[in-house]
């Protein structure tokens, strides 16, 4: 199949590389002239595991194609897949849906031939609706459907879940539009469970699955403060809990609150869509004020562990919102370190991927180091906020030498605190 994919961020461009990789022709389209010509140069514009090596191998055999014009990526297209940021809104906090609508908008008059529109962001529910309608005013003769195609690809582990996916919910309203969509997963056939329903159950799935998600990482965080004043420990208490086929063992490991492009801002948009249906989800509202005030704690405990040191240096291990990834969206990390800037602290931070990424955001507000060592040096306290493979194997005895007091704070519970102790740390975890 042609398929055109508009937007070439954390999503469009992992799904790109995956159905070219099944054999599709595949255009990317993006209106950022740099990022097209760093992509054609067989540069990556993001960092997701395992990209680079069927990014680079179908660039090359030309499966894979990249261009800024809309005409180029659209005419001839069979499937045309939208996949372009749904931010929140300054104010309402509502999905902020004016890049789909320009991409909409936009693509409308390119159209030849029957085509589906499959809107792969994360959009409110309803959107089918709206879509449909404007390129309908747009071209009065496009031959179209529009169809909800939901990504469910975790940072850090697209490119795995593009191939092992646990669900392909579609949501169409036609036959016409079913058959085409059946035809693209075909390679799945019999391997994962491909749900077609309505357009707006489809849309309404990834917000409802996202928000149950983002409540369940709430809830194993107040456990694990429950279990620090009990005196239980929240490894222990995680693992039962997720022997239950019920409850089951993912998202069940506390840290700092959940973060990332996805359950901030969707949330939040369900929040919204619920107030404007008059529904209270009192749940989702509890999580996401939970949530926020996580972080602002996390930023408390680092700074009470050097509240009698006078021009405290902080050592962070962690920028990124999860390994694997260099995505800093509304990760924990930048909103504890932006509390801890207000206490006018001395801060040094290493991440394997994401230096480069957080400094677009927090600029020179911190010093960035190359590895974990020289970011701990002479540091009265590290704290441990992202959890990177990498910061499990500190040497703690070499740690020890080289920092000025002996704090350890770990957010992600990544370090043996036995260990920790006997190289003379002061160790402080989540939940034990």
């Amino acid at each position: 199949m042609k398929i055109g994919i508009i937007g070439t961020g954390y999503v469009g461009l992992p799904t790109g590389v995956g159905l070219a990789e099944l054999g599709n022709q595949v255009i990317c389209i993006d209106r950022e002239p740099s990022k097209i010509e760093a992509l054609k140069s067989g540069k990556l514009t993001i960092f997701e595991d395992g990209l680079e090596e069927l990014f680079i191998k179908n660039v090359k055999s030309g499966n894979l194609k990249f261009t800024t014009s809309m005409k180029e990526g659209v005419c001839d297209a069979d499937i045309v897949i939208i996949a372009v940021g749904t931010p929140p809104h300054p104010v309402t906090k509502e999905a902020d849906m004016k890049y789909i609508h320009a991409a909409a908008t936009e693509l409308a008059e390119h159209l030849t031939g029957y085509t589906v529109i499959a809107t792969k962001s994360t959009v409110p529910v309803g959107t089918g609706d709206d879509v449909e309608a404007l390129i309908s005013k747009k071209n009065p003769q496009a031959d179209f459907d529009v169809v909800s195609l939901p990504e469910f690809l975790r940072e850090g582990f697209a490119i795995h879940d593009f191939f092992n996916p646990d669900r392909i919910v579609v949501g169409t309203n036609t036959d016409k539009a079913a058959k085409l969509i059946k035809e693209l997963y075909r390679p799945f056939d019999g391997k994962t469970n491909i749900l077609f329903v309505k357009r707006r159950s489809s849309e309404t799935i990834k917000y409802a699955s996202n928000a149950f998600l983002a409540i369940k990482i709430h809830y194993i965080n107040e456990m694990a403060d429950f279990c620090e004043k009990a005196g239980a420990d929240i490894r222990e208490v995680a693992k039962g809990m997720g022997l239950d086929t019920r409850i089951g063992p993912r998202f069940l490991n506390p840290g700092p609150g959940y973060g990332g492009s996805c359950f901030p801002k969707d949330t939040m948009a369900m929040s919204y869509m619920a107030r404007q249906n008059g529904i209270d989800m009192t749940l989702i509202n509890s999580a996401i004020e939970g949530n926020r005030q996580r972080k602002k704690r996390m930023a408390q405990r680092i700074l009470n562990s050097i509240k009698d040191i006078p021009n405290p240096k902080i050592a962070i291990l962690g920028l990124a919102f999860k390994n694997g990834t260099d995505d800093c969206r509304e990760s924990p990390a930048m909103e504890i370190i932006a509390e801890l800037l207000n206490c006018n602290a001395e801060i040094t931070a290493y991440d394997p991927k994401a230096n480069d990424t957080a400094k677009k955001i927090l600029g020179d507000k911190i010093k960035y180091s190359s590895d974990m060592y020289s970011a701990i040096e002479n540091a009265d306290v590290l704290a441990i906020l992202t959890e990177w493979d990498e910061f499990k194997a500190l040497d703690l005895t070499l740690a020890s030498q080289k920092m000025k007091h002996l704090n350890i704070i770990d957010c992600r519970n990544l370090l043996d605190a036995h260990q920790a102790k006997l190289a003379g740390f002061n160790y402080s975890c989540i939940g034990q």
